[in-house]
């Protein structure tokens, strides 16, 4: 094991050996550090941190403090309501649109929640729930951002990217801004446009030389043509709309985004926590600052441990890359037939063998926040100590839960 590794494990061991396990924990020199290096790629533009893959109010008050972060990109209409109210941030943008009418009826409600927080809209049918709530003439105007589709249709019917918005033109976007602006009640404030096919997807998929050269070379003919699509679309809706705001990109782009005019600020948040997918990124890799630990708890064979629990699996596709890693000590490997289980999970290796009931392995999730679905807290180490910070979860909240 690296000598960088051992003295991770010694300080996480350290800081939390007072702690029955599963313990998750967060390095915070590390998740600094990454804090900064993405301010250092933003090309000046500022950061909204992605409330989804933090989970914790006590890191996002942490990053939002640092030069350069600005604003919280959440997920869901009732954490918005929740970090405002709590005093995280006075400025939320919703990444996805919200059709939750309870927490619809508190937003038109109360002026501060309006001003603070925007939604996220594709299509009329959204503007429409709205005043099905609370009609124009009973509430303060109600902020919005149009969600610009930045997946690369090259020919035909090929689509490259994830299945978000129906609006991929700069007339779609167009059309979509002039009915939102002839809509008493509703204020367009902003754009976004996640080129999840860049920003989401390594070009350094292990042991997949193929299919890296594959997503580098769609990579590099896709973000041109969304670059001067995206500009068509802003210089487009402004003809409508006066915005405050033109939101794009994420961990695995921010370099490229903020270099992109069009665009005033850029999102992130996975690279605060470095999980382990971001390994498969060639432009930049995250310092990782996040790990859970699980105990050994028996050995059924000499290079056999088994830790209980496990089972920590990342959303996404049914695959090997959605599975939590084995981290510390290294040379750690799942039992093929067996994966990481509920339960328990043998971790098999050469290292299994110095390993005894009692002993703690260190792992990394696939993804960022799904870790915090999973505790009550994070342990936040400093040094040998560890502060606890409560989660979303520990906090009771579960947003799509």
């Amino acid at each position: 094991m690296s000598a960088d590794r051992i003295a991770l494990k010694e300080r996480l061991d350290r800081a939390t050996a007072h702690l029955e396990t599963p313990v998750a924990a967060v390095d915070l020199a590390a998740f600094d550090d990454n804090a900064d290096q993405l301010v250092a790629r933003a090309q000046g533009k500022p950061l909204r941190v992605a409330s989804k893959s933090v989970r914790c109010r006590t890191l996002l008050e942490r990053v939002l403090a640092r030069p350069g972060w600005r604003g919280v990109m959440a997920y869901t209409l009732p954490e918005a309501i929740w970090l405002v109210r709590s005093g995280v941030t006075a400025d939320v943008l919703i990444a996805y649109p919200s059709v939750d009418r309870t927490a619809m009826r508190e937003l038109t409600a109360e002026a501060k929640l309006a001003d603070a927080i925007t939604l996220m809209v594709d299509h009329p049918s959204h503007l429409d729930l709205v005043d099905q709530v609370t009609p124009p003439g009973d509430r303060p105007a109600v902020r919005l951002c149009l969600d610009l589709d930045s997946s690369w249709r090259p020919a035909g019917g090929l689509h490259m990217g994830v299945r978000r918005s129906p609006v991929h033109s700069a007339g779609q976007a167009s059309a979509l801004a002039r009915r939102i602006t002839a809509r008493p009640g509703f204020r367009l404030v902003g754009m976004m446009s996640y080129e999840a096919q860049i920003a989401g997807l390594g070009d350094l998929p292990p042991g997949q030389a193929l299919r890296g050269r594959a997503i580098r070379l769609m990579q590099s003919r896709s973000f041109p043509e969304l670059v001067r699509r995206r500009a068509e679309a802003v210089a487009a809706v402004r003809q409508h709309a006066d915005l405050e705001f033109v939101n794009g990109g994420g961990t695995g782009s921010v370099a490229a985004t903020g270099a992109d005019p069009a665009v005033t600020e850029v999102t992130a948040g996975s690279g605060l926590y470095g999980p382990t997918l971001f390994d498969a990124y060639s432009a930049w890799r995250p310092t990782p600052s996040a790990f859970f630990a699980l105990s050994v708890v028996r050995r059924p064979a000499p290079r056999i441990a088994t830790v209980l629990g496990g089972g920590w699996i990342a959303s996404g596709p049914a695959e090997a890359s959605r599975l939590p890693t084995p981290y510390l000590p290294e040379g750690l490997a799942f039992k093929p037939d067996e994966g990481a289980g509920e339960v328990q999970t043998p971790l098999l290796g050469a290292a299994a063998a110095a390993l005894r009931p009692g002993d703690r392995v260190w792992f990394r999730h696939a993804k960022a926040g799904e870790l915090c679905e999973h505790v009550n807290e994070l342990q936040l180490v400093d040094g040998g100590s560890a502060t606890p910070a409560p989660t979303y979860r520990g906090e009771g909240h579960a947003f799509l839960g």
